[in-house]
């Protein structure tokens, strides 16, 4: 081997091992990112809704049914003071006779250069319901046994050395009472926020305009381009 095909083959093999070290680091990312996402829906099956709030950053919102709520102020408000006290009164974790699961699915997790943040879209459906043996529940909520349907696009970053959620942007387009279905369901347009945080104590800081459940069949944009022609859809 001559000194002159030393560097060459030693630059080659330093930019390969380069390459191999930020795809691991992009794939770990990825893995944790999703797994971060589907812990949140298993807190969130459970009602444990203080472990939900600690999934987020300091600087974290959440975007739900045409409100914004910033910072930690707005995600407990959302989260402690009014998911919370609706459905478990006040109670963190399960309550025999609730039902609240959220299956998380189809995601597409699209790391930075850096892994050092992330977007993700993923796709949630939801059964839900009060068990007749708990009438104690009724009332809180809209219908006795329902269907949701909603899509995330989210945004990750590492936090203190954890990954944790910075955005979280839910769009609900269906509820579907169990009788009637989502084709004879009205939408749920009582649920749509008209006065913000403090006029109204458990409201959003903002209000996003725009927001419609079905029949309405609007497109959350996709965070990521399409992968052929490269266009981005927003």
């Amino acid at each position: 081997m001559s000194t002159t095909e030393a560097p060459t083959e030693i630059d080659e093999l330093r930019r390969t091992v380069e390459d191999l070290a930020r795809r691991l680091a992009v794939t770990e990312a990825r893995h944790e990112v999703r797994t971060l996402h589907h812990k949140y829906g298993y807190y969130l099956d459970k009602c444990l809704y203080q472990e939900v709030v600690d999934l987020f950053t300091r600087d974290g919102e959440v975007a739900f049914i045409g409100g914004l709520y910033r910072g930690r102020a707005g995600v407990e408000r959302l989260y402690l003071q009014r998911f919370r006290e609706r459905f478990t009164r006040g109670h963190n974790g399960p309550l025999p006779g609730f039902l609240l699961d959220h299956p998380m699915l189809q995601d597409v997790v699209t790391v930075a250069p850096d892994a050092r943040s992330a977007k993700a879209r993923i796709r949630a459906l939801m059964q839900a319901g009060v068990h007749h043996s708990a009438p104690e529940l009724a009332g809180r909520t809209s219908f006795e046994q329902w269907w949701e349907g909603g899509v995330y696009e989210n945004t990750y970053v590492v936090e203190d050395g954890v990954w944790k959620i910075q955005k979280l942007h839910y769009h609900p387009f269906w509820h579907a009472d169990y009788d009637k279905g989502w084709a004879r369901t009205e939408p749920m347009n009582h649920l749509i926020p008209t006065t913000t945080f403090p006029d109204d104590p458990l409201g959003p800081d903002e209000l996003l305009p725009d927001f419609a459940f079905f029949p309405a069949t609007d497109v959350v944009p996709f965070h990521y381009p399409h992968p052929v022609t490269g266009q981005a859809w927003a």
